[in-house]
Order: C-alpha cells, then sequence, then structure tokens
C-alpha cells in the first residue's frame, strides 16, 4: 500500500499558510491490513483508521455512488484497486483535490494548484451536485479566501444554482447546515459565505430569515448603505475584525437585526420595535437548525437589547441596571464584553464608519465595574436574607451606577472646559484687540 497526504494540508502549504492538521489517503489497502499494521478505526461510512502513534487520519481510497437524496445518500467502494485518482475526483474543489507523495511530489490531475495560484475555487466532477454540503462548504471557502481575492467559478455558480433549482438543498440536515455556517461564521470574512449562498439562491432556503432583508430599505442618515442586507454583511465583516474568529459574536451579527425584514411597508425606512419584532425569526431559525443555546440566548439578547446600548450616554441608572440584569451579566461577567463586541460591530458595520469609534462599550464597561462594588456579605452580616437582601443589594447597585454615571458627566464637562478654555481666551484676546484697533 502506498500513502499521500491529502486535502487541506497540502492547499495550506501551496498557499503558505500553517498547517494544522494532516489527513492521509491511502492506496492499495484493506481494513485488516490497516488493523495488522496498528491502526485504529474511526470511520462510521468509510473506513479511516489513526495512525498509531501520529493519531492522523487515515482514510482508504475511495469512490462514491450516489443512492438517495442527500449527505447520507452514498454507497461508498474501498476496494485496493480504487487509484488514487479515483479518490481525488470525488473531491469537491480543485484545490483540495491535490495529493502529495511521501518525497513532496504533486499529485494533481485536475489543475489546482493552477486554481490556487489564480484565486479559483471550481468543482472537481459533476459529481459536485451529487451532494449538496458542497455548495455550503464553497461558500464557507469563499469565506476563508475572500481576502486573497478568491472568487467561485462561473460554470461551479451555475451549477450550485441548478442543485437549488432541483431540491438538492432541501434535504440537508440542521446539523451540517450549522457546523458548516458556524465555521464560515469564524473566517475573515463571513459576508463572503451570505453573498455565495444568496447567488446561488440556497439562502432563500436554508436561511430565509436573513435572505428577507435584502432589498429592505433604512434611514440614509443612520445607514448609508440603505439595504438591511448589505448592513448585515458589513456587520458580520466587522464582527470578524474586532473579534477574530469568535463565530458567537458573528451569529449575533447575522440575527441582530432580523425584525426589520417584518416591518410594516407604511413605516419604511424607519423600523420601530425592529429589536422586537426581531425575536421570532431569531427563535424560528435557531430551533431550526438546532443551534446551541449559548448562541440563540446570546443572539436574542443583542437582537432585543442593542439599541440600549447605542444610547448609553441617555440611559437612566434604573435602565442601565436592567439592562445589565436582562444581560444576566452580575452572575456571568462575560456576557456583557461579548454583548457589547456584537453592539460595536452593528455600529461600525455601516457604509464610512468602519474606523469609528464606539465610547459606549467602554462607558457601559466602566459603569458595571462600579456596580460591581456593592457586595453581599455586608447585608448577610447585617442580617439580611432571601428577597430582602436581594432588594438591599439592587438598590446598592442602583446607587453605586448612579454615582458612576454622575462622576462620569462631571468629568466629561470638566474635560470640555480645559478643551474649550484656550479657544474662550483666543476669542477675549482677539475681542480686545479689535476694540483696541477701533479705539
Amino acid at each position: 500500500m502506498k500513502t499521500y497526504l491529502v486535502g487541506g494540508a497540502v492547499r495550506d502549504r501551496l498557499l503558505g499558510l500553517p498547517v494544522t492538521d494532516r489527513d492521509y489517503v491511502v492506496v492499495g489497502a484493506t481494513p485488516d491490513a490497516m488493523l495488522r499494521a496498528g491502526f485504529k478505526p474511526v470511520g462510521k461510512d468509510f473506513p479511516v483508521f489513526l495512525h498509531p502513534q501520529t493519531q492522523e487520519e487515515y482514510a482508504l481510497a475511495r469512490t462514491e455512488r450516489k443512492t438517495g437524496r442527500g449527505y447520507h445518500g452514498f454507497a461508498f467502494d474501498t476496494d485496493p484497486s480504487v487509484t488514487l485518482e479515483d479518490d481525488l475526483r470525488r473531491r469537491d474543489l480543485t484545490i483540495n483535490a491535490i495529493a502529495q507523495d511521501d518525497d513532496g511530489a504533486l499529485i494533481d490531475p485536475f489543475a489546482g494548484a493552477a486554481d490556487l495560484r489564480a484565486g479559483i475555487l471550481r468543482h472537481v466532477s459533476a459529481a459536485f451536485a451529487e451532494d449538496p454540503v458542497r455548495i455550503l462548504r464553497v461558500a464557507r471557502f469563499a469565506a476563508r479566501y475572500a481576502e486573497r481575492g478568491f472568487r467561485i467559478a462561473a460554470a461551479t455558480q451555475e451549477l450550485m444554482r441548478v442543485m437549488v433549482r432541483d431540491g438538492e438543498v432541501d434535504h440537508l440536515v440542521p446539523e451540517r447546515v450549522w457546523a458548516e455556517a458556524r465555521k464560515a461564521l469564524a473566517e475573515r470574512t463571513p459576508s463572503a459565505f451570505v453573498h455565495a449562498l444568496r447567488d446561488c439562491g440556497a439562502l432563500a432556503r436554508i436561511l430565509p430569515e436573513v435572505d428577507a432583508l435584502y432589498g429592505v430599505p433604512q434611514r440614509a442618515e443612520f445607514h448609508p448603505e440603505i439595504d438591511t442586507g448589505v448592513h448585515v454583511e458589513m456587520v458580520l465583516d466587522m464582527a470578524a475584525r474586532i473579534a477574530p474568529g469568535d463565530a458567537l459574536i458573528g451569529f449575533c451579527a447575522l440575527t441582530h437585526d432580523l425584525g426589520k425584514a417584518l416591518t410594516p411597508a407604511a413605516e419604511l425606512p424607519s423600523h420601530r420595535r425592529h429589536e422586537q419584532r426581531g425575536v421570532v425569526p431569531l427563535q424560528a431559525l435557531a430551533a431550526r437548525l438546532k443551534v446551541p443555546a449559548e448562541y440563540a440566548t446570546l443572539a436574542e439578547l443583542v437582537c432585543r437589547l442593542h439599541l440600549l446600548a447605542h444610547t448609553a450616554f441617555e440611559l437612566r441608572p434604573k435602565t442601565v441596571l436592567e439592562l445589565f440584569e436582562k444581560l444576566d451579566a452580575f452572575r456571568q461577567p462575560k456576557r456583557l464584553p461579548q454583548f457589547l463586541l456584537a453592539c460595536a460591530a452593528d455600529k461600525r458595520g455601516r457604509m464610512g464608519m468602519a474606523d469609528s469609534d464606539y465610547p459606549q462599550a467602554r462607558y457601559l464597561t466602566a459603569v458595571f465595574h462600579a456596580a460591581l462594588e456593592p457586595k453581599a456579605q455586608p447585608l448577610l452580616d447585617a442580617g439580611l436574607r432571601g428577597p430582602e437582601l436581594g432588594a438591599a443589594l439592587r438598590r446598592a447597585r442602583h446607587k453605586a451606577i448612579a454615582t458612576a454615571i454622575r462622576t462620569r458627566k462631571k468629568m466629561g464637562i470638566r474635560n470640555l472646559v480645559w478643551v474649550l478654555a484656550p479657544w474662550v481666551f483666543v476669542a477675549i484676546t482677539f475681542k480686545e484687540w479689535i476694540l483696541v484697533l477701533d479705539g
């Protein structure tokens, strides 16, 4: 038997990227031969083995035959007669269908290296159309390599559209959709994932709540980009910029404005109460894709409360306390910075605002730290228990927040005076010189 390094490890090496995972394909072997060599079987659908020392994956070379709809509708052939080229042919993209032998020589029957140099995501063969997951994977690779100028080949785009029209995409299982979406949200340009899915028609089938945002206008003074779908794309990329690799913040960015698709036409381009309207479609999306509770919970909080963060400087102490309580920030302190990252992405994900500041985050963080100062122990020592203890602690937090807000406002006025004072002096001096000249 002979082994070859395949897939992502070869691709990333050619791109000059770090290689973290290595997968191998084994040609001319049987499962019994692998077991005798000490490999441990782990594959369910087809034989995959772990190397006894490195624990890296070694899969027997295989071919696939379509037997039904969806991701699981395949029969696999791992006969020792299956060649390396047979195995590479059933892969999704040419850039993933490159192998490397023990001497470092490339085996590249589908010109994947050339497509890497040209920045093209191209399907290997017509067999691409047999697996709807490949639509998601192409969109995810678009998100990964968009900043390098990669584009989807026209023929591949058309094939993806045909797959959508034929209903193949409707057989995707929720777990696989979420797995690919989560990976895409952690890439550097997640908007390319959404754009690729929308271009082939899959977004309307997989994420109809997001697709419905395109063409929905917003007020130009707040959103120069106008289109809500475009805004969401910009927020996604801003989230990737300020919270790189964080799919949780990315999911909040993706879903924060779903309510704008439900704004009555007579109210457009304003979107009053969109934060409340967005909860139902968000919950539907999360339930359908079986999104983890951590993601669904934070996304709903961002959807409901992001306007409060934007207007932080105008909020009364009572409202600020209620915001912290709704976030459950006193029990889960990490919630506040996560929430504020998503809100900052929303504010900066607008045309002309990518490099703007978001001082609301610093303000709310400072006020929250003040609210953490009151402790329960002195109240317990005073004999308070149960509801009385909770009410007393809440009053102490409210007082601490009010004090912090007053202090920051005084500091703001003092700083403003220091900034304006030189200009006032110049103005007075200038006026005196004018009087002298007139005299």
